[in-house]
């Protein structure tokens, strides 16, 4: 077997493992507790960022799903998380030879032909990437929707397009703000003050893998609605001074039953989850 082959056994029997893991140790869902944030959509049991895992993370009664924002060679916003497509597609059977293999050198068309589900199983061999227009069709009426703008370091510009993106459908942008079920993050300071500048109706938040200082939590909490750091820096002071400036905080990425009962003791606005059956399911 290849290494490739190991590898997708490996992450395919992984993924099964914490299925089994949350379906018996499952964190039940109170409508005053933390929303449920499904990563890349219902990640960790379909090929994530897909149609399918989106519409499983609906199923499954989640309260927002988390995409990623990223550009095409010829201007399509499309839903994808890496930089470049190799982990998650067949990109280099189908275009083998290319210099480069991130999403910003590929058009649309090109994007289209690719497969984005056989990586993770079998079953959703065929599975094609999505634009953010298609996202924002399957979510409208039915849960919320939190966009990161990508940190991948060669776009300009990001900010500004998935604004415009939300301007031309005013319908979905009026309903969903009315509703709190519209967000957007980013780990690039200037792609969130960027975007807050142009929809400040828009709840925006700061991601941050590592502890913010108070002086960046005070600096924060002039324009930023949320402060969204990763769960293994985060503790009961961090999410009351949070609170105390007048912010949300969600947590990433939170697979395990027992963090996600600590996270929720702790008062956390959002669970962002690969598993978001784990904590609707009572």
């Amino acid at each position: 077997m290849s290494n490739v082959s190991n590898w997708r056994t490996t992450a395919m029997g992984a993924a099964l493992g914490c299925l089994v893991l949350v379906l018996t140790q499952t964190v039940a869902h109170a409508d005053e507790g933390p929303d449920v944030i499904a990563h890349r959509g219902s990640s960790g049991m379909a090929p994530e960022n897909t149609a399918a895992a989106i519409n499983l993370a609906i199923r499954q009664d989640a309260d927002f799903v988390e995409i990623d924002v990223q550009r095409t060679r010829d201007g399509r916003l499309v839903n994808f998380h890496d930089c470049t497509m190799e982990r998650t597609t067949n990109v280099e059977e189908v275009f083998p030879g290319r210099d480069s293999y991130r999403v910003s050198d590929f058009t649309w068309a090109e994007l289209r032909q690719l497969d984005a589900g056989s990586w993770f199983h079998e079953k959703y061999a065929g599975e094609r990437l999505i634009t953010v227009e298609d996202v924002i069709s399957r979510v409208d009426g039915r849960t919320g929707l939190l966009a990161e703008l990508s940190p991948c370091a060669h776009y300009e510009g990001l900010a500004e397009d998935f604004a415009e993106t939300l301007e031309d459908r005013p319908r979905y942008l009026r309903r969903a703000l009315a509703a709190g079920e519209l967000g957007v993050q980013s780990f690039q300071l200037d792609d969130a003050t960027d975007f807050h500048t142009l929809l400040p109706e828009v709840p925006i938040g700061f991601l941050d893998a590592d502890r913010p200082t108070d002086d960046e939590l005070r600096t924060l909490s002039t324009w930023a609605d949320q402060v969204n750091p990763q769960f293994t820096v985060t503790d009961q002071a961090l999410v009351d001074r949070v609170h105390e400036l007048g912010m949300s905080i969600n947590v990433w990425t939170v697979n395990e039953p027992g963090a996600m009962r600590r996270m929720a003791g702790l008062g956390v606005d959002g669970i962002i989850t690969d598993f978001p059956q784990s904590l609707t399911q009572s």
